[in-house]
């Protein structure tokens, strides 16, 4: 069985079993790269070209039912279930007892189903009394391909502790320093009743007391220490763990987060948390109960094997009851996380779109909807809460069974003259510090368990190759250009979202974007801009073609190189939670402020600022609560303005902004934009009319361009874009 990481992983999980059906091992990672997954999921499109991509053959199908009865033999295959999801149908079983059919599942999301055929029927027929269904049959291919397994090494986890080698080693030295003390107990009572109180002996019993609250205090002063060191190194790992994440998270493609949700993101950082308990407080715990346990071991049998035999079997039996339980633990965790993301993720929207939730009347849907999701998290809690009381009742009752039986054999002894009463005082304190590292070795699987767990869904983003330089898939050509022609050319471009098979977004893109020029975009919505800008910022690796910037080849430049060379405004630009310097200022440590003031005045923010009685200290918002659309607008211009970089790319950077602003800001601009080549994507009419030249996009290719009078003066395609505007002096 194969467990999603993430909602939207159920496709590739799919994918992963039925390869593993037919003894082939390939990772999630690899599966979810190659069915080009988004934020919206996968499509049945790309799960097949994935299946296609390790030999195997597909079809996919819309079937009634007794079409798919009658395909019985082809099984596994995957079904869209509810239309929202993917899972794996591997049997169909009809029993004679009950007369009915039954239907086995394997579902990413909520581990193997077994559901009788109404059930089923609710969940696979989606219209016209039929369901749809991907069949794969492994062609030769297949058995020749190469596994690529995923690579849970916990190795590099131990990186973490090797700094605190000093730390770790004062805290073993203290673990067995605690060892020692705790070993002595036993002794200590055996000779207080026997020598002491039998013999009526006040001094011996008064020493050993004595004794016994010395080694008392010596254990609690070894274990604050211990402790303190615990806090310590835990916090210090916990930090440079979640640290490499976020590391690792920026080192990133921007199109890695197009798949992602806040709240799939959040919750791997409360895995961090889970992994970190488990290297230093559990790990270590689970040392130190072993040494004792190791040593109590030996003194019991000193003391009785028979009772130590006794004494192993039942502790066995009650591990075995705890272990017996970790599968449902895992898939309750699996499930449990999924609705934590949700949790994560609804409660951010909640919070961020509260205007549009009020604007449009949509709090009582918003809040049912978070209720839902509150109330099945309370069933999933509930499941643990009894899978956990379930699991450890059994496991306490096993345990008391095997004081009681250990206390009626050593009872029995003493009856029969076999052990002394001290001797039997002495084997109840053991089998109770006994008892101890069990319980530790229980809490110990269990954090394992869910260790492995955050392990499993953090290895996908620390095992991802970062290589955004990467042509995803089909050759591209080669191409001579004059290296001495300043500017970008574009050749032969075309982009796909979803695989080789989809829809062409953008196809045959072909032109020269000049140097120090102004180059404007239009185009109704959908007709690639935006794409093609995030090709150009290098978000997106292209399907086919070439980009040259000033000769070179775009894809041979260093990411963080060609993002020093330019500015850019995204429509979606973030503001945040920070000055409105440093929001302007955004990657200089020593602001420059020339370089600020230079920049705030261009983009017409000095009114804004002075009005403010902290200025440029002034903190806004997370996302720019508490200022404008306009506003934000301003300050991401000036951020772009301040880095004063050779490339400029705007997209519908004015689009909020008033007539005035627009005006003022845009004759700003045209001076700045001297000796920078620009790239402006823009539906408003100002922003585009004065661009050197002008490209007109539609379904994705290239249909007009020109500049503004030459484009109205045809009277096609980009007249008919903005002929309604005021601004059109036609």
């Amino acid at each position: 069985m194969t467990y999603q990481l993430d909602e939207m992983d159920c496709g590739p999980s799919c994918l992963v079993m039925i390869a593993k059906y037919y003894g082939k091992e390939f990772s999630l990672s690899f599966f979810r790269e190659s069915s080009f997954i988004t934020k919206n999921g996968v499509s049945l499109l790309g799960i097949s070209q994935a299946a296609q991509t390790i030999g195997f053959e597909t079809i996919s199908a819309k079937l009634t039912l007794d079409k798919l009865k009658e395909k019985e033999v082809e099984l596994p295959c995957i079904l869209h279930w509810n239309q929202a999801h993917f899972l794996v149908l591997y049997k169909i079983k009809k029993s004679r007892l009950l007369k009915k059919t039954y239907y086995y599942l394997a579902d990413p999301a909520h581990g193997f189903i077994k559901i009788d055929e109404e059930d089923f029927c609710k969940g696979w027929i989606a219209s016209s009394m039929k369901g749809i269904a991907l069949y794969l049959t492994p062609g030769n291919s297949f058995f020749k391909q190469k596994e690529i397994k995923e690579q849970n090494n916990f190795s590099y986890l131990l990186n973490y502790i090797k700094p605190f080698k000093w730390q770790m080693t004062k805290i073993f030295a203290t673990l067995f320093l605690g060892s020692l003390l705790t070993l002595a107990f036993p002794f200590l009572t055996e000779n207080l009743v026997d020598k002491g109180i039998k013999a009526k002996n006040i001094n011996l019993v008064t020493l050993i007391l004595l004794a016994q609250l010395f080694l008392f205090f010596g254990q609690t002063i070894v274990e604050i220490i211990r402790n303190r060191i615990l806090l310590y190194v835990g916090s210090k790992i916990n930090i440079n763990i979640i640290a490499d994440f976020f590391g690792k998270l920026m080192s990133m493609p921007l199109k890695y987060f197009d798949a992602k949700r806040i709240g799939d993101l959040t919750q791997r950082i409360q895995d961090h948390k889970r992994i970190e308990n488990f290297l230093t407080s559990q790990s270590v715990q689970i040392l130190f109960s072993l040494i004792n346990f190791s040593v109590f071991f030996a003194v019991l049998a000193y003391y009785k094997w028979s009772l130590l035999l006794v004494y192993t079997c039942i502790t066995l039996l009650s591990i075995l009851w705890v272990l017996y339980f970790q599968r449902q633990r895992k898939i309750l965790d699996y499930n449990r996380f999924d609705l934590l993301a949700d949790n994560q993720s609804t409660t951010y929207e909640l919070v961020t779109g509260m205007q549009e939730i009020k604007l449009n009347n949509f709090e009582e849907y918003k809040k049912n909807q978070w209720k839902e999701l509150q109330e099945k998290l309370l069933k999933i809690n509930v499941k643990v809460l009894n899978l956990d009381q379930f699991q450890l009742s059994g496991y306490d009752f096993l345990n008391s069974l095997k004081n009681i039986v250990v206390t009626f054999i050593v009872a029995q002894n003493v009856i029969d003259n076999n052990l002394t009463l001290g001797s039997m005082l002495s084997v109840s304190y053991i089998i109770g510090e006994m008892n101890s590292p069990i319980n530790q070795l229980i809490t110990f699987f269990r954090s394992l368990q869910d260790a492995k767990l955050s392990f499993s869904r953090l290895n996908e983003i620390h095992n991802f190759k970062v290589n955004e330089n990467q042509i995803p898939y089909l050759s591209t050509k080669k191409y001579m250009i004059n290296d001495k022609i300043d500017g970008i050319l574009l050749n032969d471009i075309s982009f796909q979202y979803e695989g080789p098979k989809s829809e062409y977004v953008l196809q045959k893109i072909n032109h020269f974007i000049p140097a120090n020029k102004i180059t404007a975009i239009v185009g109704s919505s959908g007709s690639g801009k935006t794409t093609l800008l995030k090709i150009l910022l290098k978000h997106y690796d292209v399907t086919e073609g070439e980009i040259f910037v000033n000769g070179k080849n775009l894809k041979d430049t260093k990411l963080e190189e060609w993002r020093n060379e330019y500015g850019v405004v995204m429509q979606d630009g973030f503001i945040f939670s920070e000055t409105i310097e440093r929001n302007i200022a955004t990657s200089d440590v020593e602001i420059d402020s020339e370089k600020l003031e230079n920049a705030i005045k261009i983009a017409n923010l000095s009114d804004f600022i002075n009005s403010l009685p902290l200025g440029l200290k002034t903190k806004i918002g997370s996302s720019g609560s508490g200022i404008s659309g306009g506003q934000k607008q301003r300050i991401l211009i000036a951020r772009a303005v301040y880095r004063n970089p050779k490339y400029l790319f705007f997209d519908e950077a004015t689009s909020s902004l008033d007539a005035e602003n627009e005006r003022i800001i845009m004759e700003n601009l045209n001076v700045f934009f001297e000796d920078k080549t620009v790239l402006i994507v823009a539906h408003r009419l100002s922003t585009v009319k004065n661009a050197d030249q002008i490209i007109v996009l539609k379904n994705g290719k290239i249909i007009e361009i020109g500049t503004h009078k030459e484009l109205v003066n045809k009277k096609a395609d980009y007249f008919n874009l903005v002929k309604n505007q005021l601004e059109l002096g036609i």
